[in-house]
């Protein structure tokens, strides 16, 4: 018995890059995977090319006003579509099925039998869900630059303060922005992860991702306090728009990667903490129930809590974090690099931010209502001074400004200098870069 016993084979686990495989093609194997990176890398392009090519552009979303003058503006249109739906919808598709899946087939003691360690299996299953979504990640990058580039062109883009980027310098932003944007997106596949695991082969794990999605981006659209707005990892969707200021918003950007990598690995955890305790020997049990629900969703509850208290003192305020000085700030900024944009294309006498010496004095809904927080009756007057001109020009501008900071403005005269009429430049004929513009205000105070 002794020497028989000797004589067994060692058993030996699988190891993690060969699990790593065996998942990977498992995952790409599905039709339904085929199809997203399919999907992923042909349809952003066939997008920005229609749309580039229309005469009427999506002026509701950020940079789609320049989507004519702008080869570059194409990805950054794609990218606030796809922080709202496209990448919560990918990782539910992805991250949200990867265990659940196995509930369905009821493969988990074959799978077990095979590589004879639940946590080489979870690591196995997790790394290759990742690596799926980048792929199709990379074809939304990708497919929507190159459309761009090559439907409307190379050209310089201009930013969300109205200065302009280089081409050199926008596809450096442009690509940044999506980098910045992985941060969100792998906290939602590690909500998937979590869902996948707790609910098992229940629909509710695969919709998850989406689900959380729709919620944080409702709050984020709500006139919420800063600091609830930063402690969620979707507003890591909207944080990249500092890139495209001079200087740039890092700060609130920084924050929004650093409070999705939290969630991340939070979630993460949770995830591998309730499948390596799952009882496998039980094939009606799928993880899912009460246990699984406290342990995964209550933890989620907490931080979210604490991500808020750790914001409040950085937010520096209760509010909306929208006020009167910053929203007057940011509109005299933004028309003085505007105002010389149209100088230049009407061929006058350039001119330099420090000569006009723009200013802007805003009210919020007349005397009644105080000059601060989101709404469409903010109502400013922008005013300059042109070398060699005694007095000051004027112009009236309507502000409409959402909760995340984001303005257009809407140019109420004098015809002549903020009016609707088109101006011939190298590109062919664009309106009145005047008349109507986007714009950021940043909610959190300004580093001295």
């Amino acid at each position: 018995m002794t020497a028989i016993a000797a004589e067994a084979p060692a058993i030996h686990r699988v190891p993690v890059a060969r699990g790593y495989r065996f998942e990977l093609v498992k995952l790409l194997s599905q039709w339904r995977v085929r199809l997203l990176i399919i999907a992923c890398w042909i349809a952003p392009a066939v997008f920005v090319a229609v749309v580039s090519r229309q005469a009427s552009l999506p002026v509701d979303t950020l940079f789609g006003r320049w989507m004519h003058a702008s080869g570059w503006a194409g990805p950054l249109v794609l990218l606030g579509f796809s922080g709202s739906w496209a990448l919560p919808l990918l990782t539910s598709l992805v991250a949200g099925d990867v265990f659940a899946s196995e509930d369905r087939l009821g493969t988990w003691r074959h799978l077990l039998v095979a590589v004879r360690s639940p946590r080489r299996i979870f690591v196995s299953k997790a790394f290759a869900s990742l690596t799926v979504i980048l792929l199709l990640v990379a074809g939304l990058v990708a497919s929507s630059a190159i459309s761009g580039v090559v439907v409307v062109g190379n050209r310089t883009l201009t930013g969300l303060d109205g200065h302009l980027l280089s081409p050199g310098d926008a596809a450096g932003k442009v690509l940044l922005a999506w980098a910045c944007a992985l941060a969100p997106t792998l906290a939602l596949a590690a909500i998937g992860l979590l869902g996948s695991v707790a609910l098992g082969r229940s629909p509710m794990g695969l919709l998850l991702p989406a689900l959380v999605a729709l919620a944080m981006q409702i709050v984020q659209m709500l006139p919420v306090p800063v600091a609830v707005r930063l402690a969620l990892p979707g507003y890591g969707f909207i944080s990249w728009n500092g890139l495209f200021t001079s200087p740039g918003q890092l700060k609130p950007l920084l924050i929004g990667m650093v409070v999705s990598l939290v969630w991340a690995l939070v979630a993460t955890g949770l995830a591998y903490f309730l499948f390596v305790r799952r009882d496998f020997t039980n094939p009606s049990h799928d993880g899912s129930g009460r246990l699984a629900l406290v342990a995964g969703a209550l933890p989620l509850v907490v931080l979210f809590g604490l991500t808020t208290a750790v914001m409040a003192p950085v937010a520096g305020a209760t509010g909306s974090g929208i006020d009167q000085d910053k929203v007057q700030h940011a509109l005299a900024t933004e028309f003085a690099h505007l105002y010389r944009l149209q100088t230049e294309q009407l061929h006058r006498p350039a001119v330099t931010e420090a000569q006009l010496q723009s200013s802007a004095a805003c009210t919020k809904g007349g005397d009644q209502v105080a000059a601060e927080g989101p709404g469409n009756d903010w109502r400013c007057v922008v005013s300059w001074h042109v070398p060699g001109v005694e007095s000051a020009g004027s112009a009236i501008y309507q502000l409409d400004i959402n909760p995340v900071g984001r303005y257009v403005a809407d140019g109420d005269g004098p015809k002549e200098v903020n009016g609707y009429f088109l101006v011939r430049t190298p590109n062919g004929d664009e309106p009145n870069p005047l008349w109507q513009f986007d714009g950021l205000v940043e909610l959190l105070p300004s580093t001295p």
